[in-house]
């Protein structure tokens, strides 16, 4: 993508909706240039300042969705003299997971990230499962081709959440009545601004964000459909960390499988053995 503008700006609207929201993490002012003189202008991180909605429509899933954590970044790429491609994006991991759906007395089902949760990784992939390593490839990546003889100056943005379906009756039973009674959710992430030359692989991390989601939904499954779920704290989610000093990327973060692949659903009664209900798209 030769010349001085990448097409990145419809990331714009994103950046004035951060702007107009508030509670926004940011590190503007003074510039920061780092290696072959990539400067960052920029970057801006938040979590929408609402609570998760709850989706009761269903008479077989509950539904919700978490507010969105999203991040911008302004940079600014010195012109390339070479023949090399630079792509400057955001890379995202997951670090922890806690994801369980509570149904009384009888057990509880359970999406799991076996190798995170063993202490095999130290992170998992957040990509898109396409663009490794990158979280996508729109708004989230920039690519530009040399030689170029002006700067190039671009924002990239990316934004994330969740909106599950979970099951009102137990995952491996028959039965269509409900028994839900609690979810729990706790993932907290590592995300990565990052410049790579693709012709020397070189990877440059410019800024490095952690953020966390945490949710708790009480239910009540003896009620009518619409009248069941309850959301607990934390009703607001922490804002995000943008780090003062940046953080290495863990190899697993960089390569298959992401998390999406990765996971497996487990039943994990209150007596008796565990069962794989859903077994991971990537062994």
């Amino acid at each position: 993508m030769p010349g001085s503008l990448c097409d990145c700006w419809p990331s714009l609207e994103i950046r004035a909706l951060l702007c107009a929201m508030g509670c926004i993490q940011s590190i503007g002012g003074k510039a920061r240039v780092f290696r072959e003189g990539i400067t960052v202008i920029d970057v801006k991180a938040s979590i929408d300042p609402v609570p998760t909605s709850i989706d009761e429509s269903s008479s077989v899933v509950l539904r919700y969705r978490t507010p969105h954590f999203r991040a911008s970044a302004q940079v600014i790429m010195p012109p390339i003299p070479k023949k090399e491609t630079w792509i400057v994006g955001w890379i995202q991991a997951c670090s922890h997971m806690e994801f369980y759906n509570q149904y009384g007395e009888q057990g509880m089902s359970s999406w799991e990230l076996p190798d995170l949760q063993e202490g095999k990784i130290q992170a998992i992939s957040d990509s898109d499962g396409v663009n490794y390593p990158w979280y996508g490839n729109t708004t989230e990546t920039c690519t530009i081709v040399g030689p170029t003889k002006r700067d190039s100056k671009f924002i990239i943005s990316m934004n994330d959440n969740f909106y599950p379906s979970v099951t009102w009756a137990v995952p491996i039973s028959e039965s269509n009545v409900a028994k839900l009674t609690n979810i729990h959710r706790d993932q907290s992430f590592t995300t990565w601004l990052v410049a790579t030359n693709t012709s020397t692989n070189d990877m440059i991390i410019l800024q490095t964000l952690h953020w966390r989601m945490q949710l708790s939904i009480e239910v009540n499954p003896n009620r009518p459909l619409g009248q069941r779920a309850r959301l607990r704290e934390p009703i607001a989610q922490d804002q995000p960390k943008i780090l003062s000093k940046n953080e290495p990327i863990p190899p697993s973060a960089l390569v298959k499988p992401n998390a999406n692949d990765a996971q497996v659903l487990m039943w994990r009664p209150k007596y008796g053995q565990p069962l794989v209900v859903i077994p991971p798209k990537h062994r």
